[in-house]
Protein backbone atom coordinates (compact mmCIF):
# COMPACT_ATOMS: atom_id res chain seq x y z
CA UNK A 1 0.00 0.00 0.00
CA UNK A 2 3.00 2.24 1.01
CA UNK A 3 4.34 1.54 -2.44
CA UNK A 4 1.48 2.88 -4.28
CA UNK A 5 1.15 5.78 -2.08
CA UNK A 6 4.71 6.91 -2.83
CA UNK A 7 4.46 6.49 -6.64
CA UNK A 8 2.17 9.60 -7.26
CA UNK A 9 4.03 11.85 -5.01
CA UNK A 10 7.72 10.61 -6.97
CA UNK A 11 5.38 11.23 -10.10
CA UNK A 12 4.85 14.80 -8.89
CA UNK A 13 8.53 15.85 -7.97
CA UNK A 14 9.59 14.36 -11.10
CA UNK A 15 7.07 15.84 -12.74
CA UNK A 16 7.74 19.69 -11.34
CA UNK A 17 11.44 19.20 -11.49
CA UNK A 18 10.98 18.21 -14.99
CA UNK A 19 8.86 22.24 -15.54
CA UNK A 20 11.33 23.80 -13.22
CA UNK A 21 14.13 22.92 -15.40
CA UNK A 22 11.99 23.41 -18.15
CA UNK A 23 11.39 27.15 -17.58
CA UNK A 24 14.48 28.07 -15.42
CA UNK A 25 16.98 26.85 -17.60
CA UNK A 26 16.84 27.42 -21.62
CA UNK A 27 16.62 25.15 -24.36
CA UNK A 28 20.23 23.16 -24.34
CA UNK A 29 22.20 24.59 -27.25
CA UNK A 30 22.87 22.86 -30.50
CA UNK A 31 25.05 19.48 -30.61
CA UNK A 32 28.62 20.42 -32.16
CA UNK A 33 29.62 17.55 -34.10
CA UNK A 34 32.63 18.11 -36.03
CA UNK A 35 33.42 14.08 -36.58
CA UNK A 36 30.69 11.59 -36.98
CA UNK A 37 31.04 7.56 -38.34
CA UNK A 38 34.38 8.50 -39.20
CA UNK A 39 33.88 11.52 -41.20
CA UNK A 40 34.31 15.18 -40.40
CA UNK A 41 31.72 17.64 -40.03
CA UNK A 42 30.93 21.41 -40.48
CA UNK A 43 30.08 22.03 -36.49
CA UNK A 44 27.59 24.85 -36.93
CA UNK A 45 25.64 23.00 -39.27
CA UNK A 46 24.52 18.97 -38.52
CA UNK A 47 24.35 19.90 -35.12
CA UNK A 48 21.62 22.57 -36.07
CA UNK A 49 19.27 19.97 -37.86
CA UNK A 50 19.30 17.71 -34.84
CA UNK A 51 16.80 17.99 -31.68
CA UNK A 52 18.12 19.19 -28.28
CA UNK A 53 19.02 17.16 -25.93
CA UNK A 54 21.66 15.82 -23.30
CA UNK A 55 23.37 12.89 -25.45
CA UNK A 56 24.25 12.50 -28.77
CA UNK A 57 25.31 9.48 -30.50
CA UNK A 58 26.25 8.19 -34.53
CA UNK A 59 26.37 4.50 -35.60
CA UNK A 60 28.51 3.85 -38.84
CA UNK A 61 27.62 0.11 -38.46
CA UNK A 62 26.14 -0.07 -41.77
CA UNK A 63 29.28 1.84 -43.69
CA UNK A 64 30.85 0.14 -46.40
CA UNK A 65 33.16 0.84 -49.14
CA UNK A 66 30.93 3.03 -51.72
CA UNK A 67 28.29 3.02 -49.06
CA UNK A 68 28.62 6.13 -45.95
CA UNK A 69 25.90 5.10 -43.75
CA UNK A 70 25.36 7.58 -40.20
CA UNK A 71 22.83 7.57 -37.78
CA UNK A 72 22.18 10.27 -35.23
CA UNK A 73 20.71 9.22 -32.13
CA UNK A 74 19.30 11.62 -29.55
CA UNK A 75 18.66 10.92 -25.48
CA UNK A 76 18.65 7.05 -27.20
CA UNK A 77 16.09 7.89 -30.13
CA UNK A 78 17.07 7.65 -33.92
CA UNK A 79 16.83 10.96 -35.26
CA UNK A 80 18.71 11.78 -38.00
CA UNK A 81 20.41 9.78 -41.08
CA UNK A 82 22.77 10.45 -43.44
CA UNK A 83 23.62 8.51 -46.40
CA UNK A 84 26.44 8.62 -49.01
CA UNK A 85 26.98 6.43 -52.25
CA UNK A 86 29.35 5.98 -55.24
CA UNK A 87 26.87 5.41 -58.39
CA UNK A 88 27.51 4.04 -62.16
CA UNK A 89 27.21 7.53 -64.01
CA UNK A 90 24.51 5.98 -65.98
CA UNK A 91 22.29 6.07 -63.13
CA UNK A 92 19.55 9.08 -62.01
CA UNK A 93 19.58 9.34 -58.20
CA UNK A 94 17.06 12.57 -58.43
CA UNK A 95 14.59 10.73 -60.22
CA UNK A 96 14.95 6.93 -58.39
CA UNK A 97 14.61 8.80 -55.33
CA UNK A 98 11.46 11.49 -56.27
CA UNK A 99 8.98 9.45 -54.35
CA UNK A 100 11.75 9.25 -51.04
CA UNK A 101 11.49 13.29 -51.70
CA UNK A 102 7.85 13.46 -52.11
CA UNK A 103 7.47 11.84 -48.85
CA UNK A 104 9.41 14.01 -47.13
CA UNK A 105 7.97 17.04 -48.15
CA UNK A 106 7.84 19.87 -51.28
CA UNK A 107 10.72 18.82 -52.41
CA UNK A 108 12.43 21.61 -55.00
CA UNK A 109 15.61 21.76 -56.93
CA UNK A 110 18.72 23.58 -55.23
CA UNK A 111 21.78 24.69 -57.13
CA UNK A 112 24.43 22.25 -55.62
CA UNK A 113 26.85 20.22 -57.39
CA UNK A 114 25.19 18.49 -60.16
CA UNK A 115 21.97 18.86 -58.77
CA UNK A 116 19.92 18.84 -55.51
CA UNK A 117 16.79 18.32 -54.18
CA UNK A 118 15.77 20.19 -51.26
CA UNK A 119 12.61 19.04 -49.16
CA UNK A 120 11.12 20.11 -45.83
CA UNK A 121 12.00 16.47 -43.88
CA UNK A 122 15.40 15.76 -46.30
CA UNK A 123 17.38 16.71 -48.96
CA UNK A 124 20.22 14.99 -51.82
CA UNK A 125 22.92 16.58 -53.51
CA UNK A 126 24.81 14.55 -56.19
CA UNK A 127 28.13 15.37 -57.94
CA UNK A 128 30.06 13.63 -60.93
CA UNK A 129 33.66 12.16 -59.23
CA UNK A 130 36.35 9.61 -60.23
CA UNK A 131 36.39 6.62 -57.98
CA UNK A 132 39.72 4.40 -58.68
CA UNK A 133 40.18 5.52 -61.86
CA UNK A 134 36.29 5.03 -62.92
CA UNK A 135 33.96 8.29 -63.70
CA UNK A 136 31.20 7.69 -61.17
CA UNK A 137 28.39 9.54 -59.05
CA UNK A 138 28.80 10.66 -55.48
CA UNK A 139 25.27 11.41 -53.72
CA UNK A 140 24.49 12.63 -50.61
CA UNK A 141 21.17 12.66 -48.45
CA UNK A 142 20.37 13.05 -45.64
CA UNK A 143 16.67 12.67 -43.88
CA UNK A 144 14.47 12.20 -40.59
CA UNK A 145 15.35 16.08 -40.21
CA UNK A 146 12.64 17.81 -37.75
CA UNK A 147 15.03 20.70 -36.16
CA UNK A 148 14.63 23.26 -36.51
CA UNK A 149 10.85 23.59 -36.28
CA UNK A 150 10.75 26.64 -38.81
CA UNK A 151 10.37 24.85 -42.02
CA UNK A 152 11.93 27.69 -43.99
CA UNK A 153 15.13 27.72 -41.40
CA UNK A 154 15.06 24.14 -41.43
CA UNK A 155 15.05 23.88 -45.21
CA UNK A 156 17.99 26.96 -45.49
CA UNK A 157 20.11 24.85 -42.99
CA UNK A 158 19.31 21.28 -44.88
CA UNK A 159 20.72 23.40 -48.32
CA UNK A 160 23.98 24.74 -46.27
CA UNK A 161 24.48 21.40 -44.83
CA UNK A 162 24.50 19.59 -48.63
CA UNK A 163 26.47 22.45 -49.85
CA UNK A 164 29.54 22.01 -47.22
CA UNK A 165 28.97 18.58 -46.40
CA UNK A 166 29.14 17.39 -50.21
CA UNK A 167 32.86 18.02 -50.80
CA UNK A 168 34.37 16.75 -47.71
CA UNK A 169 32.15 13.55 -47.87
CA UNK A 170 33.01 12.92 -51.79
CA UNK A 171 36.99 13.34 -50.67
CA UNK A 172 36.12 11.00 -47.25
CA UNK A 173 35.03 8.17 -49.93
CA UNK A 174 37.92 8.71 -52.48
CA UNK A 175 35.78 10.35 -54.78
CA UNK A 176 37.53 13.36 -56.60
CA UNK A 177 35.55 15.83 -58.65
Amino acid sequence: MRKNVLRPVGGTVLLVALFVGATGCGEPEAFKVSEACGTEFDPELIGRLLPRGDDLKSDGAFSEPKQFRCEFAVDGQEQVGLRGDVVEPFVKPLEVKKSVMLRLGNPAPADIGDGATIADHGAMALQACTYKGEKMQYVLSIDGVEDPKDTAERRRLLEGFLRSQLPIAMEAEGCRS
